[in-house]
């Protein structure tokens, strides 16, 4: 177990906090502040137990000088402020003598938040320098960053090994105690919902899931592997040649714990405004596509999920951008938010169909970590949580 926030005493300490600010911004304005949201609690527990915060965060993909340009942390300053109703401090630099100096004459109760740490070539590359440096300005680490607590970076990963002590904050603590309950420890029966566009994305989920789950149902684009490996005309659906024989093994191995459409809303564009059918798996004409679960299989993964006690959902059912090809993945949503079990989703394009449907309330839990919650199912360790201290 890893040491949390009520293992620490933050009492006058400076507290490095690394959080997940990276929030989408169209013409420099933020568009969801839910990832700003979601931290506020460790940050109001740090406050309250008088700790002089010192936040870092990256923002977006940082390749040129150019990029530095639209990318500050600036407006999450603005909006964190708003948010905690108290002023927060921001510098403008990573490193050096002015970062310094505004940490060091941080009041206990006060938040600080510094640039953008990707603006620093070291921070992808978990550069032991740059992470001893971030940590000698404070006395204690806490990492809530879950959305890239997969990837060993200097501020995710390096930082937590040269500090006096670390913990996770309270919204990484929340993401370990539910997916990691329903993957160790599931109410049973366990249904898990794997949709989007390739096998090959979710190959290590779909394998750990096996293991675990009572039964998987399958939606989306690589639905048509798997079709096809059973022997199925797909037309021009989406295939990965490469994977038909993997597909084949795990169709073997997995008995009926696999369960694929029935039939598919097909078209011949890839086009929102195509003529859409419905066509079963037997009869689906060689010049069309499947772009979403079909009326048949709807039914069918609904009277799998109105027995199931836990249910864990990652990828959307069809091309659910395109509104005529939406019908699956809504009507999987609907589903999941009316039913009394444990529900969760793990971030990704499930968390937006959820969100733009109104259902975000409805689930016990939507994860803030796509790649991260996806690891996490494949039964991987997540490096910026190994680092931390254990109890």
């Amino acid at each position: 177990m890893k040491k949390t926030l009520n293992d620490l005493d933050f009492n006058n300490k400076k507290v490095l906090v690394r959080c997940d600010f990276n929030v989408p911004l169209k013409d420099g304005i933020i568009t969801d502040d839910n990832r700003i949201v979601q931290v506020l609690p460790t940050i109001k527990y740090l406050i309250e137990h008088n700790a002089k915060i010192v936040l870092c965060s990256h923002l977006g993909k940082v390749k040129t000088e150019e990029d530095k340009k639209n990318l500050s942390l600036k407006v999450v300053a603005t909006k964190l402020s708003e948010l905690l109703n108290q002023k927060v401090i921001f510098i403008d630099v990573t490193k050096g003598s002015k970062l310094e100096m505004a940490i060091n004459n941080l009041e206990a109760g006060q938040v600080l938040l510094f640039e953008n740490t990707r603006f620093e070539l070291g921070e992808t590359k978990n550069d032991a320098e740059l992470a001893k440096y971030w940590a000698s300005l404070v006395d204690l680490y806490v990492n809530d960053a879950f959305g890239t607590a997969h990837r060993a970076h200097a501020s995710t990963e390096g930082v937590a090994h040269y500090v006096n002590d670390s913990c996770v904050g309270l919204l990484i603590e929340k993401e370990l105690d539910i997916i990691g309950n329903a993957l160790e420890n599931p109410k049973r029966p366990l249904v898990a919902i794997i949709g989007g566009a390739k096998v090959s994305e979710k190959i290590g989920v779909i394998d750990n899931l096996l293991n675990i789950a009572d039964k998987i149902i399958i939606g989306g684009g690589m639905a048509y592997t798997f079709l096809k490996a059973m022997g199925y005309e797909i037309g021009a659906s989406l295939l990965e040649e490469d994977k038909i024989e993997l597909a084949k093994s795990y169709l073997a191995k997995a008995n009926d714990k696999l369960v694929l459409p029935i039939d598919s809303i097909c078209a011949k564009e890839f086009s929102n405004d195509s003529f859409k059918e419905a066509y079963d798996n037997d009869n689906m004409p060689s010049d069309m596509m499947g772009l979403d679960i079909g009326p048949k299989t709807i039914d069918k993964y609904q009277s799998i999920l109105k027995d199931a006690k836990t249910v864990i959902w990652n990828g959307p059912m069809g091309v659910f951008e395109m509104s005529n090809f939406a019908t699956g993945t809504n009507a999987i949503c609907e589903c999941l938010a009316n039913l009394d079990a444990i529900t969760i989703i793990g971030g990704g394009d499930s968390a937006a169909a959820a969100k733009q449907l109104g259902y975000s309330d409805k689930f016990t839990h939507i994860s803030t970590g796509g790649g991260a919650s996806l690891e996490f199912m494949e039964g991987k360790k997540l490096p910026g949580i190994e680092a931390i201290a254990n109890k």
